[in-house]
């Protein structure tokens, strides 16, 4: 029997699951979280959790991004052998224009992330289309849409390798796990596809990270196949690693591993590993022929009870305004700071921007003599915000970069997501600077600290112009100090020893 689905269906069911999963959280991942948060013992990291957490109920709550990087678009199709469309348009078309229609909602508009030339001009799309679309026609009457918003600081820790037939595939991903840093904003998943061709080892990764997490379950009855004996194993492995949440060192890393394998060459093992990070947002829903699908808003039961509380013991209050080298000199790995005062912006397009202008001797058009700068691209605000959701970028990607902004612009200190590189840890420690990290998978929440924003500079670079934010005890928590120490080095070294000892 014939199913007939129209056009317009598709993309008012695309465009509506895109921007639910930009403020809900699947609940397997709230419960999950929740989990790993009563069992945490490294009080930076229970912190981190309690951010992610408070900051996932609010965006619930407001109906606002979890995540200021609302991701590239993914959406995966079962297409029914038995469904004819009604429509005069392609099915990548129908996909794209619920896309294009969920991130320009006036209502709670998401950042558009994709540009459309990745070699050389990489201008903004503006509406984040084009969609990446996996099709796939199954036996019966229905079309199943798989959408997931995947962002950028997880999906640049994206690893592939071939390896020897008789090579190790847990010991393969608890050796290149360190390696991923902390820009995909660990507690997660871990998508692990093995099998096929290289193409296909990573795309049954990625839909691996589509599955619900269930490893406490799992755990619970026990493994019922060798996979999933691997997959508690790695599980096991990894948190044993003690990186922790956002890599301050910890207990809980990964909240759940899924391995999904494909009949492969007899000379062949690839291997795809995917993180999911703490913005993790995916929906599935079924059309039938009777119209568009609305997912039903998540019972807010599910979510913890936290309070963020901050003593005055606990943390540091600093004004931006007045802060000097020697107050700088004085943090120390592990502080916690509450920000006060005018804080800078930039970010990928706007250092390159900037470094390009100092090569050829030109004037910056902002002055960061004795200022703070904070790796962010936010998101657009509605009604009374002064800014939309605005959390951390990755830090690394501005690595690059540090020594001259450093030694060129007077620049005090830096404020990001995750751990620097050994040639940004020297220009700190050579500058005597510091940097700072905020959470990232909590950008809802930062942005409540923000009670002021403006652009300063490169406004035609949309969300990566050079803004100034006036922020009220914004959070964040020294990473590197004036002396070169770094907590993502620090704290996981800690956490592992402890997890060994027992």
């Amino acid at each position: 029997m014939t199913t007939i689905i129209g056009g317009d269906d598709i993309v008012e069911t695309v465009a509506g699951a895109f921007q639910y999963i930009s403020y809900y959280h699947p609940a397997d991942y709230i419960r999950s979280l929740g989990r790993a948060y009563e069992i945490e013992q490294s009080p930076a990291a229970r912190d981190a959790i309690a951010q992610i957490l408070v900051n996932s109920r609010m965006s619930a709550l407001g109906r606002r991004p979890i995540c200021q990087d609302t991701g590239t678009a993914l959406v995966f199709l079962r297409i029914g052998m038995d469904v004819r469309f009604e429509t005069d348009r392609g099915l990548d078309e129908l996909v794209n224009e619920g896309v294009r229609r969920a991130y320009s909602d006036e209502r709670n508009p998401l950042r558009p992330s994709i540009v459309f030339d990745p070699l050389f001009s990489r201008a903004n799309t503006r509406d984040n289309t084009p969609a990446v679309i996996h099709m796939e026609v199954v036996p019966g009457g229905t079309l199943e849409i798989t959408v997931a918003a995947k962002g950028g600081g997880s999906e640049n820790k994206a690893r592939f390798a071939v390896l020897n037939p008789s090579a190790s595939v847990a010991d393969w991903v608890v050796e290149t796990v360190p390696g991923m840093g902390a820009g995909w904003c660990p507690p997660g998943m871990l998508g692990i596809g093995v099998g096929g061709s290289a193409e296909k080892a990573m795309l049954l990764a990625k839909e691996s990270l589509m599955e619900p997490i269930d490893m406490a379950e799992l755990r619970q009855r026990g493994p019922r196949s060798r996979e999933e004996e691997m997959r508690i194993e790695i599980f096991d492995r990894v948190n044993a690693l003690g990186i922790g949440a956002q890599g301050l060192g910890g207990l809980t890393t990964v909240l759940d591993v899924k391995v999904r394998t494909f009949p492969t060459h007899a000379a062949s093992m690839p291997v795809g590993l995917i993180p999911n990070c703490a913005a993790t947002r995916h929906a599935h829903v079924v059309l039938d022929g009777s119209g568009p699908v609305h997912l039903d808003p998540p019972d807010l039961s599910d979510w913890p009870d936290i309070v963020l509380e901050r003593s005055a013991q606990a943390a540091r209050r600093v004004n931006l305004d007045t802060l000097s080298r020697e107050e700088v000199a004085s943090w120390r790995p592990g502080d916690t700071l509450l920000l006060t005062g005018r804080l800078l912006t930039g970010r990928d397009a706007a250092h390159k921007r900037m470094a390009d202008m100092l090569a050829r001797g030109e004037p910056l058009p902002v002055s960061f003599e004795n200022r703070v700068i904070y790796y962010v691209g936010p998101v657009d605000p509605v009604g009374d915000e002064v800014v939309g959701p605005a959390g951390p970028t990755t830090s690394t990607r501005m690595d690059k970069y540090t020594d001259l902004m450093l030694e060129r612009t007077g620049l005090l200190a830096m404020v990001g997501k995750a751990e620097r590189g050994p040639a940004a840890i020297d220009a700190i420690r050579r500058h005597r600077s510091a940097y700072m990290t905020a959470v990232g998978g909590a950008a809802y929440l930062v942005s409540k600290a923000i009670r002021g924003a403006r652009v300063l500079a490169f406004e035609d670079l949309g969300m990566e112009a050079i803004h100034e934010f006036d922020v009220v005890d914004m959070p964040v928590t020294v990473a590197v100090d004036a002396e070169g120490t770094s907590l993502h080095t620090l704290g996981p070294a800690e956490w592992r020893r402890r997890i060994a000892a027992g």
